[in-house]
Protein backbone atom coordinates (compact mmCIF):
# COMPACT_ATOMS: atom_id res chain seq x y z
CA UNK A 1 0.00 0.00 0.00
CA UNK A 2 1.40 3.34 -1.11
CA UNK A 3 0.55 6.81 0.16
CA UNK A 4 0.90 9.79 -2.17
CA UNK A 5 -0.32 13.34 -1.73
CA UNK A 6 0.16 15.89 -4.55
CA UNK A 7 1.65 15.65 -8.04
CA UNK A 8 3.35 18.67 -9.57
CA UNK A 9 6.22 19.42 -11.96
CA UNK A 10 7.12 22.55 -9.97
CA UNK A 11 6.01 22.38 -6.32
CA UNK A 12 9.10 21.56 -4.20
CA UNK A 13 7.09 20.36 -1.17
CA UNK A 14 8.18 17.05 0.36
CA UNK A 15 4.68 15.63 -0.15
CA UNK A 16 4.62 16.37 -3.86
CA UNK A 17 6.04 14.08 -6.54
CA UNK A 18 6.64 15.03 -10.15
CA UNK A 19 4.55 13.50 -12.95
CA UNK A 20 7.75 11.97 -14.35
CA UNK A 21 8.55 10.30 -11.02
CA UNK A 22 5.00 8.97 -10.66
CA UNK A 23 5.08 7.65 -14.23
CA UNK A 24 8.34 5.82 -13.56
CA UNK A 25 7.07 4.37 -10.28
CA UNK A 26 3.75 3.16 -11.66
CA UNK A 27 5.50 1.85 -14.78
CA UNK A 28 7.88 -0.17 -12.61
CA UNK A 29 4.98 -1.79 -10.74
CA UNK A 30 3.16 -2.57 -13.98
CA UNK A 31 6.31 -4.09 -15.48
CA UNK A 32 6.53 -6.38 -12.45
CA UNK A 33 3.00 -7.61 -13.07
CA UNK A 34 1.16 -5.72 -10.34
CA UNK A 35 -2.54 -5.01 -10.60
CA UNK A 36 -4.27 -2.38 -8.49
CA UNK A 37 -7.02 -2.57 -5.89
CA UNK A 38 -8.99 -0.01 -3.95
CA UNK A 39 -8.05 0.32 -0.30
CA UNK A 40 -11.23 -1.14 1.21
CA UNK A 41 -11.25 -4.05 -1.23
CA UNK A 42 -7.68 -4.99 -0.32
CA UNK A 43 -8.35 -4.79 3.41
CA UNK A 44 -11.39 -7.04 2.87
CA UNK A 45 -9.10 -9.64 1.34
CA UNK A 46 -9.52 -9.00 -2.38
CA UNK A 47 -5.86 -9.03 -3.35
CA UNK A 48 -3.07 -11.26 -4.59
CA UNK A 49 0.71 -11.35 -4.12
CA UNK A 50 0.97 -8.89 -7.01
CA UNK A 51 -1.51 -6.24 -5.83
CA UNK A 52 -0.72 -2.58 -5.23
CA UNK A 53 -3.01 -0.14 -3.43
CA UNK A 54 -2.39 3.46 -4.50
CA UNK A 55 -3.82 6.06 -2.12
CA UNK A 56 -3.79 9.85 -2.21
CA UNK A 57 -4.27 11.86 0.97
CA UNK A 58 -5.63 15.45 1.18
CA UNK A 59 -7.60 15.59 -2.11
CA UNK A 60 -5.31 17.85 -4.15
CA UNK A 61 -6.58 18.86 -7.59
CA UNK A 62 -3.46 17.36 -9.13
CA UNK A 63 -4.75 13.87 -8.32
CA UNK A 64 -7.41 14.17 -11.04
CA UNK A 65 -5.44 16.43 -13.36
CA UNK A 66 -2.02 14.72 -13.32
CA UNK A 67 -2.10 11.44 -11.39
CA UNK A 68 -5.26 9.86 -12.80
CA UNK A 69 -4.17 10.02 -16.48
CA UNK A 70 -0.98 8.17 -15.51
CA UNK A 71 -2.87 5.49 -13.59
CA UNK A 72 -5.37 5.21 -16.44
CA UNK A 73 -2.61 4.31 -18.88
CA UNK A 74 -1.78 1.25 -16.78
CA UNK A 75 -5.37 0.28 -15.99
CA UNK A 76 -4.92 1.22 -12.33
CA UNK A 77 -7.42 2.72 -9.90
CA UNK A 78 -6.72 4.74 -6.78
CA UNK A 79 -8.23 5.75 -3.45
CA UNK A 80 -8.59 9.40 -2.42
CA UNK A 81 -8.97 10.41 1.23
CA UNK A 82 -10.83 13.73 1.50
CA UNK A 83 -10.79 16.35 4.30
CA UNK A 84 -14.45 17.16 3.84
CA UNK A 85 -14.35 20.82 4.93
CA UNK A 86 -12.55 21.74 1.69
CA UNK A 87 -14.25 20.53 -1.53
CA UNK A 88 -16.21 23.35 -3.25
CA UNK A 89 -14.54 25.90 -0.99
CA UNK A 90 -12.73 28.90 -2.47
CA UNK A 91 -9.02 29.23 -1.85
CA UNK A 92 -6.26 26.79 -1.00
CA UNK A 93 -6.45 24.17 1.71
CA UNK A 94 -4.54 25.10 4.84
CA UNK A 95 -3.41 23.25 7.98
CA UNK A 96 -0.12 22.88 9.87
CA UNK A 97 2.46 21.37 7.56
CA UNK A 98 1.25 22.94 4.31
CA UNK A 99 0.45 26.41 5.64
CA UNK A 100 4.01 27.55 4.88
CA UNK A 101 3.08 27.68 1.18
CA UNK A 102 0.22 30.15 1.69
CA UNK A 103 1.06 33.43 0.01
CA UNK A 104 3.73 31.89 -2.22
CA UNK A 105 3.69 31.18 -5.95
CA UNK A 106 2.80 27.55 -5.08
CA UNK A 107 -0.41 28.40 -3.21
CA UNK A 108 -2.65 27.17 -6.03
CA UNK A 109 -1.16 23.67 -5.71
CA UNK A 110 -3.22 23.30 -2.53
CA UNK A 111 -6.64 23.70 -4.09
CA UNK A 112 -9.08 20.87 -3.41
CA UNK A 113 -10.98 18.72 -5.87
CA UNK A 114 -14.68 19.55 -6.00
CA UNK A 115 -17.39 17.05 -5.10
CA UNK A 116 -18.48 16.77 -8.74
CA UNK A 117 -14.92 15.77 -9.65
CA UNK A 118 -14.85 13.23 -6.86
CA UNK A 119 -18.08 11.78 -8.18
CA UNK A 120 -16.35 11.42 -11.53
CA UNK A 121 -13.47 9.52 -9.93
CA UNK A 122 -15.98 7.27 -8.18
CA UNK A 123 -17.71 6.52 -11.50
CA UNK A 124 -14.33 5.52 -12.92
CA UNK A 125 -13.86 2.91 -10.20
CA UNK A 126 -11.91 4.90 -7.63
CA UNK A 127 -12.66 4.77 -3.91
CA UNK A 128 -13.38 7.98 -1.99
CA UNK A 129 -12.73 7.79 1.74
CA UNK A 130 -12.63 10.19 4.67
CA UNK A 131 -9.62 12.16 5.87
CA UNK A 132 -11.70 13.75 8.67
CA UNK A 133 -13.29 17.18 8.32
CA UNK A 134 -10.45 19.61 9.01
CA UNK A 135 -7.27 17.45 9.04
CA UNK A 136 -6.32 17.68 12.75
CA UNK A 137 -3.88 15.60 14.76
CA UNK A 138 -6.53 13.23 16.08
CA UNK A 139 -4.63 12.04 19.19
CA UNK A 140 -4.41 15.67 20.36
CA UNK A 141 -8.08 16.71 20.20
CA UNK A 142 -10.89 16.31 22.73
CA UNK A 143 -13.30 13.38 22.63
CA UNK A 144 -16.22 15.45 21.34
CA UNK A 145 -14.10 16.94 18.54
CA UNK A 146 -12.74 13.51 17.68
CA UNK A 147 -16.24 12.09 17.33
CA UNK A 148 -17.32 15.03 15.15
CA UNK A 149 -14.29 14.81 12.86
CA UNK A 150 -14.94 11.12 12.25
CA UNK A 151 -18.72 10.97 12.01
CA UNK A 152 -19.43 14.22 10.16
CA UNK A 153 -16.77 13.58 7.53
CA UNK A 154 -18.11 10.08 6.86
CA UNK A 155 -21.66 11.43 6.62
CA UNK A 156 -20.58 14.19 4.20
CA UNK A 157 -18.86 11.75 1.85
CA UNK A 158 -21.94 9.53 1.87
CA UNK A 159 -24.25 12.47 1.22
CA UNK A 160 -22.20 13.84 -1.67
CA UNK A 161 -21.37 10.51 -3.34
CA UNK A 162 -24.52 8.55 -2.58
CA UNK A 163 -22.61 5.49 -1.36
CA UNK A 164 -21.34 4.15 1.97
CA UNK A 165 -18.06 5.58 3.25
CA UNK A 166 -16.26 2.89 5.22
CA UNK A 167 -12.59 3.91 4.96
CA UNK A 168 -10.46 6.53 6.68
CA UNK A 169 -6.89 7.79 6.52
CA UNK A 170 -5.67 9.27 9.79
CA UNK A 171 -4.28 12.79 9.18
CA UNK A 172 -0.51 12.83 9.65
CA UNK A 173 -0.82 9.08 10.28
CA UNK A 174 -1.76 9.95 13.87
CA UNK A 175 -3.53 7.16 15.74
CA UNK A 176 -3.53 5.76 19.26
CA UNK A 177 -5.83 3.40 21.15
CA UNK A 178 -8.42 6.12 21.84
CA UNK A 179 -8.51 7.23 18.20
CA UNK A 180 -8.78 3.63 17.00
CA UNK A 181 -11.73 2.96 19.31
CA UNK A 182 -13.46 6.17 18.17
CA UNK A 183 -12.90 5.11 14.55
CA UNK A 184 -14.55 1.77 15.27
CA UNK A 185 -17.45 3.50 17.02
CA UNK A 186 -17.89 5.78 13.98
CA UNK A 187 -18.50 2.61 11.90
CA UNK A 188 -15.41 2.64 9.72
CA UNK A 189 -14.39 -0.82 8.60
CA UNK A 190 -10.89 0.08 7.40
CA UNK A 191 -8.38 2.79 8.26
CA UNK A 192 -4.80 3.43 7.29
CA UNK A 193 -1.81 5.15 8.75
CA UNK A 194 1.83 5.93 7.91
CA UNK A 195 3.85 4.21 10.64
CA UNK A 196 7.49 4.97 11.35
CA UNK A 197 7.78 1.51 12.95
CA UNK A 198 6.29 -1.20 10.75
CA UNK A 199 3.95 -3.64 12.51
CA UNK A 200 1.47 -6.29 11.46
CA UNK A 201 -1.58 -4.75 9.77
CA UNK A 202 -5.01 -4.69 11.36
CA UNK A 203 -8.19 -3.38 9.69
CA UNK A 204 -8.07 -0.04 11.55
CA UNK A 205 -4.27 0.36 11.49
CA UNK A 206 -3.24 -0.59 7.99
CA UNK A 207 0.32 0.57 7.22
CA UNK A 208 1.20 2.37 3.99
CA UNK A 209 4.55 3.29 2.50
CA UNK A 210 4.69 7.08 2.00
CA UNK A 211 6.20 8.28 -1.28
CA UNK A 212 7.84 11.71 -1.17
CA UNK A 213 9.64 14.05 -3.52
CA UNK A 214 13.09 12.73 -2.58
CA UNK A 215 12.14 9.14 -3.39
CA UNK A 216 14.03 8.45 -6.59
CA UNK A 217 13.49 5.12 -8.33
CA UNK A 218 16.16 3.42 -6.22
CA UNK A 219 14.47 4.48 -2.97
CA UNK A 220 11.08 3.58 -4.42
CA UNK A 221 12.30 0.05 -5.21
CA UNK A 222 13.38 -0.32 -1.59
CA UNK A 223 10.04 0.94 -0.27
CA UNK A 224 8.04 -1.53 -2.36
CA UNK A 225 10.41 -4.45 -1.82
CA UNK A 226 8.52 -7.36 -0.24
CA UNK A 227 11.68 -8.89 1.33
CA UNK A 228 12.59 -5.58 2.97
CA UNK A 229 9.09 -5.06 4.31
CA UNK A 230 9.12 -8.61 5.72
CA UNK A 231 12.49 -7.90 7.33
CA UNK A 232 11.15 -4.69 8.91
CA UNK A 233 8.33 -6.70 10.51
CA UNK A 234 10.79 -9.03 12.31
CA UNK A 235 12.23 -8.20 15.78
CA UNK A 236 15.65 -7.24 14.33
CA UNK A 237 13.94 -5.11 11.71
CA UNK A 238 11.83 -3.39 14.34
CA UNK A 239 14.97 -2.65 16.36
CA UNK A 240 16.58 -1.10 13.29
CA UNK A 241 13.46 1.01 12.70
CA UNK A 242 13.54 2.26 16.30
CA UNK A 243 17.22 3.13 15.93
CA UNK A 244 16.59 4.95 12.63
CA UNK A 245 13.70 6.97 14.07
CA UNK A 246 15.69 7.89 17.18
CA UNK A 247 18.59 9.05 15.00
CA UNK A 248 16.34 11.17 12.78
CA UNK A 249 14.65 12.74 15.81
CA UNK A 250 18.01 13.50 17.44
CA UNK A 251 19.27 15.20 14.27
CA UNK A 252 16.05 17.23 14.02
CA UNK A 253 16.32 18.34 17.67
CA UNK A 254 19.96 19.31 17.16
CA UNK A 255 19.06 21.49 14.16
CA UNK A 256 16.29 23.17 16.16
CA UNK A 257 18.69 23.76 19.03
Amino acid sequence: MLCYHAVSPRWPADLSVTPAALEAQIGLLAARGYTSARFSDAVAGHWSNRTVVITFDDNYRSVAELAKPILDRYGYVGTVFVPTDWPDRDGPMCWPGIDRWIGTSHEQEMRSLEWRELRGLQRDGWEIGSHTCSHPQLPEIADTDLERELTESRARVEEELGAPCTSLAYPYGGVDARVEEATRAARYRAACTIPTILSAPTPLRWPRAPIFQNDDLRRFRLKVSAPIRKLRATPPGTLLDHTRVATVNALRDRRRG
